[in-house]
């Protein structure tokens, strides 16, 4: 039998090491987790073949989707390609044009069961006038699909037309400017968005859809994800934080507040109170109007009516002679007579005109007639 302070020693000792295990397990997690984070380049994950799945699918799966009128047309036209693309993964497509449906279903065929999926996010993108050239992609194992709802994020009308419209920019330039940045195909149509690409951008594509939708104008966005692929390219930066890089933009509301028309200015206080206002007798004893009598009084109001009646008929009488005011009349300015101080030579005009009649039109002048005569009897001689 150990002591009673030997078996307490050994006790602790266990302990001890019992920590210092669960730590060094602690630190190796948080190595795993780092090295997991990140995915070294140009790794692929395998495809998915019979081999994983040899005895198939024990149940037929199904999905179906409606389609709008317009989109009739050239569904019917591509439909056997969109068949022969998922007959490959053994998958059914059907397309009903009484009831406006496509329908996708699994086979005994079937190995993968991700395919129906897949084949689902097909027919919705051909659904959201999608082209089928683009929408087949979504049946590569690195594409994925995001369909954004926008109609129910903003309550007016037109301030949805025009926030839609501010996505896609002038002649759409917005729109490609972000389809090269997150490698995606983007398509705005009616109340969606469909987005096709790599999960990543399909991550950034949803951020900027919604930020437009809230009133923040995709360029911001668009600088941000330039200066984030400019930094991705440098390996020393991937492990670090790029806050200290990216643009932080506030946002300003110009909108000024509306002043009210009567401003209520408030009055220095006081401790007295107000006046007391005077009442008509006192008035009237101020002005002596009480010490009148009746008669006096009634002569005095006709007398202020017949001033006032007299002004009035003043004031339309003005009015009435403005009609036979004349207006002013503009000064004439008179005009300065033509010099005829300069004489005219009426004799070097004559010799102007014989010279002219002599001359045929497009003739040589003499000097170069009798140059080319010259010329010409020089040859003559030579040639003798």
């Amino acid at each position: 039998m150990a002591d009673p302070p030997e078996a307490a020693g050994a006790e602790a000792g266990a302990k001890q090491k019992e920590k210092q295990k669960n730590r060094n397990k602690k630190k190796a997690a948080t190595v795993d987790e780092s090295e997991l984070l990140t995915v070294p380049d140009g790794w692929k994950e395998p495809a998915f073949t019979r081999e994983d799945n040899p005895k198939g699918l024990l149940e037929e799966s199904s999905f179906a989707t409606l389609f709008p009128k317009y989109r009739e047309a050239y569904l019917r036209e591509c439909w056997p390609l969109v068949q022969k693309a998922l007959g490959e993964h053994f998958v059914n497509a059907t397309l009903d044009l009484i009831e406006g449906s496509m329908t996708v279903t699994t086979t005994k065929k079937t190995f993968d069961p991700y395919a129906i999926i897949r084949a689902r996010d097909l027919i919705k993108l051909l659904a959201r006038s999608v082209p089928f050239e683009q929408a087949v992609r979504i049946l590569q194992d690195d594409i994925a699909c995001d369909i954004i709802k926008i109609g129910s994020l903003v309550r007016k009308r037109d301030t949805f037309i025009k926030r839609r419209g501010r996505l896609l920019g002038p002649k759409g330039s917005t729109l490609k400017a972000l389809e090269l940045l997150t490698n995606c195909y983007i398509m705005v149509q009616g109340n969606t968005v469909s987005a096709l690409g790599p999960f990543s951008g399909l991550k950034e594509v949803r951020k900027v859809v919604l930020d437009t939708m809230k009133n923040i104008h995709p360029i911001y966005n668009i600088k941000t994800l330039m200066i984030k692929r400019e930094l991705s390219k440098d390996p020393e930066l991937r492990s670090q934080s790029w806050e200290r890089f990216l643009p932080k933009f506030k946002r300003k509301n110009l909108k000024k507040r509306k002043e009210p028309k009567k401003k209520n200015t408030k009055k220095e206080y006081t401790p007295f109170p107000p006046p007391q206002p005077e009442s008509q007798i006192d008035k009237e004893l101020a002005s002596g109007e009480y010490f009148l009598k009746e008669r006096q009084k009634k002569r005095k109001q006709v007398q202020e009516i017949k001033a006032k009646q007299a002004d009035a008929v003043k004031r339309r009488q003005e009015e009435r002679n403005k009609a036979f005011i004349p207006p002013k009349e503009k000064t004439v300015v008179k005009t300065k007579k033509a010099s005829t101080e300069k004489k005219i030579d009426i004799e070097a005009i004559k010799e102007k005109v014989k010279n002219a009649k002599k001359k045929k039109l497009g003739a040589l002048p003499e000097e170069e007639v009798k140059l080319k005569m010259a010329a010409d009897e020089k040859k003559k001689k030579k040639k003798k």
